[in-house]
């Protein structure tokens, strides 16, 4: 086989158009999201230099095979905690090492910019968990009970590590993201249903008891659980934001009407009429909703579904389990994002700040996104290498 070809072959240049997609998209929104004049800076050349950077982040990846990344897992995930702990017990505030943004104490002040570690321990966690999951199920062949609460409790302990410092900061949006991908990685980990029928009917029903507390019994929970009485204003806000338009309500109820005001076709580019705050990161959904309506929120829900279909479909074809089990922790990240930053913004789900993956500005939110995704170039680079190697021996 001529290897000019087999290169170009194991490409996915499928991915590549699909991520160029969203690069557009993220332009056109951010670009439009500055014009409010809120913003000394002008975002776009940032935002293109962030791509550029992200490309280098995938070619650089595909450099690794499998084997490298099962290597390479601990030691990737030992050096996102070291950077928790580090955030954790840096000195925060102005000037300092630490930022704190909204009393949240989650990015690492840099000559750079501010650089968020959480949102590079998803990906680091992905890998340990992959690792994790696949060498027991190589080591356990014949499975039971005993042998699948072994494995839950291996995932317990790598999960709470970082889920332990992430809440801590507090950071309760990523702190979602961890939960969603350990559930995924869960259910397609290859544990009995006779355990995850209950576990996750525990799970569901404990959040469902501590909506209802928060709505119903919030002292009980501000003096028996030491939790905190403004942060229940996120959920009170979420259910009834009316009551609460001067302050915590304030960004959803804009957000409803900007989307709203959008109808069917948007106001057009640079017809964006409601202000929100910050609406280039996490709120730039809202104004693809109000430019251009619900013809454009769709298209741009589709190619969400086009990516998640595709990456659905590379995890398919590879055989080997612990790159079954990157991809689906990848798509689990995704996929949740997507469906928090949206659903937020329609009040379907509180507002956590979790940004919309690859068009939200934000250089650590699409470098983490950069990184999982050359994930999945690379493991389908090389998987495509180790199926075409037997034929060029024969």
């Amino acid at each position: 086989m001529d290897s000019k070809n087999s290169v170009t072959d194991r490409f996915d240049w499928t991915l590549a158009f699909i991520i160029f997609m969203f690069f557009i998209v993220s332009l056109l929104a951010i670009s439009s999201a500055q014009t409010s004049g809120q913003y000394g800076l002008n975002f776009i050349p940032r935002q293109i230099m962030w791509y550029g950077v992200g490309a280098f982040i995938i070619a650089f990846t595909m450099f690794f095979d499998i084997d490298q990344y099962k290597k390479m897992a601990w030691y990737l995930y030992g050096f996102g905690i070291l950077l928790l702990v580090v955030l954790m017990l840096a000195p925060g505030g102005e000037g300092q090492i630490a930022e704190i943004r909204n009393g949240a104490k989650s990015w690492f002040h840099t000559p750079v910019g501010s650089i968020q570690p959480s949102e590079f321990m998803k990906t680091f966690f992905i890998l340990a968990m992959a690792k994790v999951i696949s060498s027991h199920n190589e080591h356990h062949l014949n499975k039971t009970i005993k042998t699948d609460f072994m494995l839950l409790g291996k995932i317990a302990l790598i999960a709470g590590l970082p889920l332990a410092f992430i809440m801590e900061q507090p950071d309760l949006g990523s702190s979602l993201v961890f939960i969603a991908i350990t559930i995924a990685l869960v259910v397609v980990g290859g544990i009995s249903w006779k355990i995850l029928v209950p576990l996750m009917t525990g799970v569901a029903a404990l959040g469902t008891s501590l909506i209802l507390m928060a709505l119903y019994m919030p002292d009980f929970m501000a003096d028996k659980l030491g939790v905190e009485p403004y942060k229940f204003g996120r959920i009170y806000s979420w259910l009834d934001p009316e009551s609460y338009a001067s302050n915590e309500g304030y960004q959803l109820l804009n957000s409803l009407k900007a989307i709203g005001s959008g109808e069917i076709f948007g106001k057009g580019f640079f017809g964006r009429e409601v202000y929100i705050p910050e609406q280039h990161t996490d709120a730039i959904f809202t104004v693809i909703g109000e430019e251009y309506g619900f013809i454009g929120a769709s298209l741009v829900i589709s190619l969400y579904f086009l990516l998640i279909y595709h990456l659905t479909k590379i995890t398919l074809e590879l055989k080997d389990q612990f790159s079954t089990y990157v991809c689906a922790g990848i798509i689990a990240m995704i996929t949740f994002h997507v469906f928090e930053n949206i659903g937020m913004w329609l009040q379907l789900l509180p507002i956590t700040g979790i940004p919309l993956p690859f068009i939200s500005y934000g250089g650590s939110s699409l470098m983490g996104n950069f990184l999982a995704i050359g994930l999945v170039f690379s493991m389908k680079f090389h998987h495509r290498k180790y199926m075409f190697s037997s034929d060029d021996e024969e």
